[in-house]
């Protein structure tokens, strides 16, 4: 099978690509950086590729001969680029893409979006039919290029399937390689009650449920929300954390409020330099949103069922962090 990744060199995207190699698939991955997949890069079913999600020419050449298309590039993390990056990266390469992918006669097309597009969870857990609220432009434009690929696939009758991602940790992924360090170091600040719920999913559970989603037939409602087997709250999961890396609970603890207004200042003050803050609105989502969803209609519809709990993939995720290079 011929499988194109976008958003190759992430850390979903390096894990997908893995994934497939080991299946013996023939794999394109596409990314600006691609540092992840340095070790793999002389795989003899991989084709690296580097450029712009917003290439249109470009992407029109990687995309012909395909079979299956997972489209996971994305503006993300970076407070400080504006709305309009957004919007071209989220929502009109996400058209483009499809639309290349279509004519060009791409048997299965995922498009990874987010939970995010739901925003806070006012009475988990959410599902795929919750209302939708997103709260920053990240989540914005991820909802607004689902719409999107959303409306030409019921146009044409497209087999595109929507993956919604909770919070997705393990091997490879900065953020959470970050939360441990700052844990183990004892210098992680907890800000609020911290009875908020994330829902964590290990990556190689969350890269299964993509795989499965590629499988799933064409239907009027083809969206998936992934997660693990169940959320848990900010203050279970940094407790969970700290036994893993071996050190006490954070115990610096601080109103939510000051941890906002810091974000705020912060974000502000950084963005007139161009540099990444060290504390941001989205940050403090973290403390202050409820993220608990049901999996119900992707253990029906895909069969999708988690395998990894949340102890024995922090584990994971640990081990990977303190093995040598």
């Amino acid at each position: 099978m011929k499988v194109l990744v976008t958003g190759a060199g992430g850390f979903i995207g390096s894990h997908l690509v893995d994934s497939h190699l080991a299946k013996g698939h023939q794999v394109v991955a596409y990314d600006i950086h691609l540092d992840r997949l340095a070790r793999a890069a002389q795989h003899p079913n991989l084709k690296i590729v580097e450029g712009d999600v917003t290439n249109y020419d470009l992407v029109k050449q990687v995309i012909r001969g395909m079979e299956v298309v997972f489209h996971l590039a994305s503006a993300h993390l970076d407070v400080s680029l504006p709305a309009s990056y957004y919007k071209k990266v989220n929502v009109s390469a996400s058209l483009n893409l499809v639309e290349i992918a279509h004519q060009t006669g791409v048997k299965k097309y995922v498009h990874c979006s987010s939970v995010g597009v739901i925003g806070n969870v006012d009475n988990p857990p959410a599902n795929e039919e919750s209302e939708l609220r997103p709260t920053n432009i990240y989540e914005q434009t991820k909802l607004e290029g689902e719409q999107a690929v959303l409306h030409y696939a019921n146009q044409h009758k497209y087999p595109l399937v929507i993956a919604r991602p909770a919070w997705v940790y393990g091997p490879r992924c900065p953020r959470t390689a970050k939360l441990f360090r700052s844990i183990k170091k004892g210098r992680f600040i907890l800000f609020g009650q911290c009875k908020n719920f994330r829902h964590p999913i290990y990556i190689t559970d969350a890269v299964n449920g993509l795989e499965l989603c590629a499988q799933a037939e064409y239907n009027d409602s083809p969206i998936y929300i992934l997660a693990g087997e169940r959320p848990v709250t900010v203050r279970e999961l940094v407790t969970e954390i700290a036994s893993v890396v071996g050190s006490k609970p954070p115990f610096i603890k601080l109103p939510l409020f000051s941890g906002v207004f810091a974000s705020y200042l912060f974000q502000f003050l950084f963005q007139l330099i161009r540099k990444p803050p060290p504390i941001s609105r989205r940050t403090m989502d973290f403390f202050s949103k409820n993220n608990a969803y049901d999996i119900g209609k992707a253990r029906q519809y895909l069969r999708f069922n988690p395998q990894v709990d949340l102890k024995t993939g922090l584990s994971l995720t640990q081990q990977t962090l303190v093995a040598p290079h």
